[in-house]
């Protein structure tokens, strides 16, 4: 079992988890794996690191596929003995013309963005080494879709004692909402992609509490950021930031010092805690 420290980033064959890696090959002193669905495309992005001088290692990861995760969260167990950093970036978002009904974007895109992110930190939360880092990539549409639900609901997604159970119960109603075509008059708004990622900041404030409640003595620091508004496939050329700039507010809690004892369950936007 190697002693060296290891660093691994979801969705990372291109965009803003591809500039996470290469900024972790440089900073962080310890293996960084770029992982990626399609092996080829991985396999392919590594190579492109490493004509930069940096020494990526490529492990297959699709979030949607628990046996997937599983493999990676064995390998990690045996030949690291656990992670030291997590950053969960992987994600989908559909364009704004697209024409896929409502429901099933609904469906697709909170497969891969909540439930997938959340089976990732089921399997591989429980291998962070102390002084660990867990970082969930959210969005400021997270902040932006809270804003369009109901009171009811925001009140729930703000709530301090929210559980996860709560939390997926209600990320499925939404799903089961917009099937029937009343998530509007349920309270909820009509982002799919901005719900998604009100769950990964909601997850996130809950993870950090169980934290605290199980692993105090272990000062692992978890948070959800946003890392702006990115030039990749998904944002498209408009954005105002490139990728490199988009992975400074992950990269920056990803390498938080050892004896930072914060941020910690926070939304962290351009390196500021927001206000949830």
């Amino acid at each position: 079992m190697s002693n060296v420290p290891v660093a691994v980033v979801t969705g990372a064959n291109k965009g803003i988890g591809f500039a996470i890696v290469k900024a972790l090959c440089k900073q962080f002193p310890g293996d960084v794996y770029l992982t990626a669905r399609d092996p080829g495309r991985g396999q392919e992005a590594v190579a492109k690191l490493q004509k930069e001088g940096l020494h990526p290692l490529f492990h297959q990861l699709d979030i949607d596929d628990l046996q997937s995760i599983r493999a990676l969260r064995d390998f990690l167990k045996e030949k690291y003995g656990g992670l030291n950093v997590l950053v969960n970036n992987a994600g989908i978002a559909f364009k704004v013309h697209d024409t896929t009904p409502f429901a099933v974007q609904a469906e697709v895109t909170l497969k891969t963005n909540f439930f997938g992110t959340r089976n990732v930190c089921t399997e591989l939360l429980p291998l962070m080494k102390s002084y660990g880092k867990v970082v969930n990539v959210s969005s400021m549409v997270s902040s932006s879709a809270l804003g369009g639900c109901s009171q009811e609901l925001q009140q729930k997604f703000r709530s301090d004692t929210i559980t996860e159970d709560e939390l997926v119960g209600l990320m499925t109603k939404f799903v089961e909402d917009t099937k029937k075509s009343v998530h509007e008059k349920e309270g909820w708004p009509n982002t799919a992609y901005g719900v998604s990622k009100i769950g990964v900041t909601v997850l996130s404030r809950i993870q950090a509490r169980m934290l605290n409640e199980k692993r105090k003595g272990d000062h692992i620091l978890l948070n959800a950021c946003c890392p702006g508004w990115v030039r990749t496939d998904m944002a498209g050329p408009q954005a105002t930031k490139s990728p490199d700039e988009g992975a400074e507010t992950p990269v920056y809690l990803a390498l938080l010092p050892s004896d930072a004892d914060g941020p910690h369950g926070q939304f962290v936007s351009n390196k500021t805690v927001r206000p949830w």
